[in-house]
Formats: C-alpha cells, structure tokens, sequence
C-alpha cells in the first residue's frame, strides 16, 4: 500500500466552521482513519493551519496536535509540498488569498460565498481555469443525510414530477441585549460592509440546493429584511445592523418548480429542525431535515373536509413515513474533502467548482436586485 502525503494549507480556520467542520471533523478525522482509500492507496492530507493572529493559530494548532502553523500565507504557499490551499476566511478577503494561490499553482478549495459579487466571483473562476488549476467550492448540504434519502428517492421515481418545494430555515438569534442570553453568531453577520446579510450567507447554499436537487435556477423574486437594527457586539458595545437578517423568496428552474425559501435570524423554531424542505410531486411527497426525511405516497395521502367548526378528525402526521437509514452517513463536509482530495491526486471527477460557487454567488446578487426592483429578476448562464 502506498501513501500520497499532501500537504494542505488551511487559511482562516480560527472560526467555529473552519475549526469544527474543516479541520476537525473532515481533516484531521481522515487522518485519523488513515487516509483516504483509492484502491490499495491512500491519500494522506497533512495541514498547516494560517491566520493573522498567532496566538490564535498556534493555541489552536496545540489543542489539536497540528504540527504544522504560520502567519506567513506566502511562505506557505512558495512550499512545493503544499498542493492544496484552502480558505475560510472571510468573504471580503478571499480574492487576494485565491489570486495569490493561483499565482503559486496551487489547487484551489474554498468556502462560499466565493466572492461578494458576481464578477468577482466568476473572475476568480476563470482565473483558476485559464491557470488549468483543480478547484472546488464547499456545497456540504448536498451530503447531508436527510438530502442523500430524498435524492435516493428521487432517483427510484418516487415523486413523479415534482411540482413545488418550500423552505424554511433559520431559528432565533439573540441580539445580545440581555446578559443571559448573549448572541450566538458573530456581529460581522449583520454588517453589510463586512460582507454580512441573509442572502449572501444562504442564498448561496439555496442555488447549489435547487440546482443539483430540482433544476438550475432561472429567476428569482426577492424581499429582504433588517428585522433587528440594532444589536451588541463580542466586546458589549452595541452596534448598527447594516445587513438583512431575513430574507422572503421565490425561485422558478428550468424545469418550472417553484421553490419558496424563507430564511431568517429571528424566528422561533415550530417544525422537525432548524432547516426543513417540504417537496410535493404528483405521486408523493417528502419533507426534508438535515438528518430525516419523511414521505407521504399518493396511495396513503389523506381526504380531509374543510370544517373550521370542529378540531380536525386527521392526525396529518400519521401518513407520514421516515425514510430509514441506508447506509452509514459521515459528515457531509469530509465526505466532499475526500472527494476534492481524489480529485487532486487522481484527476476524478468534480463539477462543484468555483464556477458553481459563481452561481451561488450570482443568486444572492440577483436576489437583492430583485429585492430594490420589486419584481422578477432573470439569471444569466454562467456555465
């Protein structure tokens, strides 16, 4: 058996994604498995972690045993060992740390949104395209397990043709007002000028999403809201919100479903998880978790009666079946790692690139478009 050592630069990881997601639970978990298997091989990746703050990269490279760590991105990047650089920084500086990996060769991953506006993020695409560069973009809720069981029933013909889908996401985010109840998402998310909001945050997971689940998206309806303008930031002090905290939208694909997307920081949660998709077709059903999903075939849909005057004879719940696991689901975040590594070192396939993150990118612009104009917005392609 032979073992391919890949060195991986991890830059902006300090943060509870970067950290739990990318460094722990895909990383340093595919280390500790061994590698990733490619017949009798195995693909080793081993980090270096980057960041601004030294004490913040090297406290966090102690807690976990990372041998490798630096301040210097372009010392990293000049370091021929290193074939992979990976971002998840913030948005606003992800296209210097991506120009400058493409100008060392280096193969691309990053987090998304790739860019804050389409042209930037089609550049960035383009420019690790002409460079015959390998790229990708983090798409990770297609790996979710909910999503795979309703794509496996997908694929059987369960639905028939899919008509519609509804989506509602998000849960309360506390505003930090109250001493006991400090806000659990970073202030830069409610920031414009710090590339925070709604739409480019989840209207980038919504196209990817709706693209590879329904069809491309072609337009777009769009109200976005600052429900919340004011809350208190990491340090007390309180602070403008600039950015929209919801956002209220339509999306029509090629294939004419129409898919309804709510997504907002200040609701209660009253359904089965903070993210739930309902999709109905002509001979079923599904109503889509992160980790669940249940189904309801034309064969056992209930016939209930309108009659406000009584409480309703139908537990609604009762035709609903849960799809059962199939298989052994890993985190959806090191399922797509592995499959960026295969591609990297033996040139198997991966369409989700930075083009496509260029897409999601497109959505959200279009969606505020859609949002200042009032009406429909259509897409162009970008393919």
């Amino acid at each position: 058996m032979a073992v391919k050592n890949i060195g991986v630069i991890m830059s902006g990881v300090t943060g509870r994604m970067g950290t739990n997601q990318h460094l722990v639970r895909s990383i340093l978990a595919i280390r500790e498995q061994g590698g990733v298997a490619h017949g009798d091989d195995r693909i080793m990746p081993d980090p270096i972690l980057v960041g601004r703050n030294a004490a913040k990269v090297e406290a966090l490279a102690k807690k976990y045993n990372v041998e490798r760590w630096t301040t210097n991105v372009d010392e990293a990047l000049a370091d021929d060992y290193n074939e992979i650089f990976f971002d998840s920084s913030g948005t606003t500086f992800r296209k210097d740390f991506v120009e400058k990996a493409v100008a060392a060769g280096k193969s691309i991953y990053c987090e998304k949104p790739t860019a804050v506006t389409t042209d930037e993020a089609l550049a960035l695409a383009e420019l690790a395209e002409k460079a015959g560069l390998k790229n990708g973009v983090v798409q990770d809720k297609l790996w979710l397990p909910g999503i795979r069981k309703f794509q496996m029933l997908k694929q059987q013909g369960f639905f028939g043709d899919i008509l519609s889908v509804r989506g509602e996401f998000g849960y309360w985010v506390f505003t930090g007002h109250v001493d006991d109840q400090p806000a659990q998402r970073p202030s830069w998310n409610y920031r414009k000028e710090d590339g925070g909001g709604m739409i480019i945050d989840m209207h980038c997971h919504w196209r990817y999403v709706i693209d590879n689940l329904f069809g491309n998206v072609n337009s777009v309806l769009c109200h976005a809201a600052t429900h919340i303008p004011e809350r208190v930031d990491e340090n007390g002090d309180k602070y403008k919100c600039t950015a929209d905290d919801s956002a209220y939208a339509l999306f029509k694909t090629d294939d004419n479903v129409i898919c309804q997307f709510n997504s907002s920081w200040n609701v209660r949660v009253r359904r089965d998880d903070l993210f739930v998709m309902q999709v109905d077709g002509t001979e079923g059903s599904a109503l889509v978790g992160l980790r669940k999903c249940w189904v309801q075939h034309h064969s056992s849909t209930p016939r209930p009666v309108w009659n406000p005057d009584i409480d309703n004879p139908i537990d609604f719940y009762d035709a609903w079946q849960e799809v059962p696991d199939s298989c052994e689901y890993e985190n959806a975040f090191k399922v797509q790692w592995e499959l960026f590594l295969k591609h990297v070192v033996y040139d198997e396939p991966f369409r989700w690139t930075l083009r496509e993150g260029a897409k999601g990118v497109q959505l959200a612009e279009e969606s505020l478009k859609s949002h200042d104009s009032k009406a429909w917005v259509e897409l162009t392609d970008l393919s």
